[in-house]
């Protein structure tokens, strides 16, 4: 009976009920919205940096990441396949030769990062071959390179034309090499289309006089919650002559500016709520103050002020689920949209995720458990607002609010 009272209750004054809903409603709205926004942002930075240039977990041979030097390789083995493959957590495996040469047309000249990899591998993981602006992408016998679209256009080339490389090789021999651009990329990192040249591993590794050799080995996981799982895993199955990592020790300037991002979208969120909480409780404190004769009338006609507090308690609870109900129908949608169509950024918060090599859009995502959690901080801070009516039946004087 108390239920079915408060249900009527809330739909007999609609302007009121409709007033203390859109409070709710605007509030969904704002923290789905920033939410997603938070996510989206640093999830696709973090990917890009993963997929493109690290892996979850990096092999390479002790020393080598504090100088990244082509002498500091080690051979490929069948060992460390045997490992690698062996792990039921790691769902790719990406061999690569990383180093860095002079790339030269005419009188243009510019520093490149080169790497070597299989492009058949390569292309499963980042789907290079539908980054392709022009031209086509490589086969694992091409004596030919893709360019970053930044590089081509600094250099004044284009597909067909050719390219000198000329760096230091393994332990000091020239590396010098005159190639073709089979394709021109364009990558969601811009300081990888300023720089990159990529060509197929073996091509590289005879460029670099590396036969066989490597930088690195380039781990994807299945499931990237057992990150510190298998990274020991790995560990404890190598010798001290390899170095195991992972995308965290290998992007400390990513995770320095993801976490200052998170800390400030963490203050960002709890002014939201503040806000929010402030706006809720405005118009619940509103409608206990528009309703203090009816209040008074219920209990003298013989109402006992507990069963007051459990009718005001469920119009409460009715408005809140309903608003959030509402909410999340209005927000799912934008949602959608912004997700497939991220939001382009430019001036100077653009500039500060290219210094970190992130692409400067603002996606979103749409997860279960962000409409989950947004949801029930929402009806939380109504918990909290319906407190000031619950007191305020307690302790109300029933004379003096029918007089007034």
């Amino acid at each position: 009976m108390l239920i079915k009272m408060a249900w009527r209750n809330i739909w007999r004054n609609q302007k009121r009920t409709a007033l203390t809903m859109l409070s709710i409603i605007i509030a969904i709205f704002l923290s789905l919205f920033t939410r997603s926004m938070q996510q989206g942002t640093f999830g696709s930075m973090i990917t890009n940096a993963v997929k493109l240039s690290t892996g979850y977990i990096q092999i390479h041979k002790d020393g080598y990441w504090e100088n990244k030097s082509i002498n500091e390789t080690f051979l490929s083995s069948n060992k460390i396949s045997e490992i690698v493959e062996g792990n039921k957590n790691i769902k790719l495996n990406i061999p690569r030769l990383e180093s860095f040469a002079l790339v030269s047309s005419g009188k243009l000249t510019k520093g490149a990062m080169v790497i070597g990899t299989i492009p058949e591998i390569e292309d499963k993981l980042n789907d290079y071959s539908n980054k392709i602006v022009r031209g086509s992408f490589l086969n694992t016998d091409d004596r030919s390179i893709l360019v970053g679209d930044e590089l081509a256009k600094y250099l004044k080339v284009d597909v067909g034309d050719s390219l000198v490389l000329l760096g230091q090789g393994y332990h000091g021999v020239t590396a010098a090499g005159q190639y073709e651009i089979k394709g021109i990329l364009h990558l969601p990192i811009p300081q990888l289309n300023k720089q990159l040249v990529l060509m197929p591993l073996n091509e590289c590794q005879y460029l670099y006089a590396s036969e066989n050799r490597l930088t690195s080995i380039s781990i994807m996981l299945e499931n990237p919650e057992l990150l510190d799982e298998t990274t020991s895993e790995i560990k404890e199955s190598l010798s001290k002559e390899y170095e195991v990592m992972t995308w965290e020790e290998l992007n400390k300037e990513l995770v320095q500016f993801v976490d200052t991002k998170v800390v400030g979208g963490m203050i960002m969120m709890s002014i939201l709520y503040i806000v929010i909480g402030f706006g809720v409780f405005g118009t619940v404190m509103m409608m206990t103050m528009e309703r203090r004769k009816e209040f008074a009338i219920m209990v003298s006609i013989g109402m006992r002020k507990i069963k007051l507090l459990a009718v005001v308690f469920w119009e409460t609870i009715f408005i809140g689920f309903v608003g959030v109900a509402i909410g999340i129908i209005i927000t799912f949608p934008v949602l959608l949209y912004l997700s497939k169509n991220p939001i382009k950024l430019a001036g100077e918060f653009a500039k500060s995720m290219e210094s970190v090599g992130a692409e400067p859009l603002m996606p979103f995502v749409i997860n279960t458990g962000m409409f989950l959690n947004q949801t029930i901080s929402i009806i939380l801070i109504a918990f909290v607002a319906v407190i000031y009516p619950l007191i305020f039946i307690i302790k109300f004087n029933v004379l003096k609010a029918m007089r007034n």
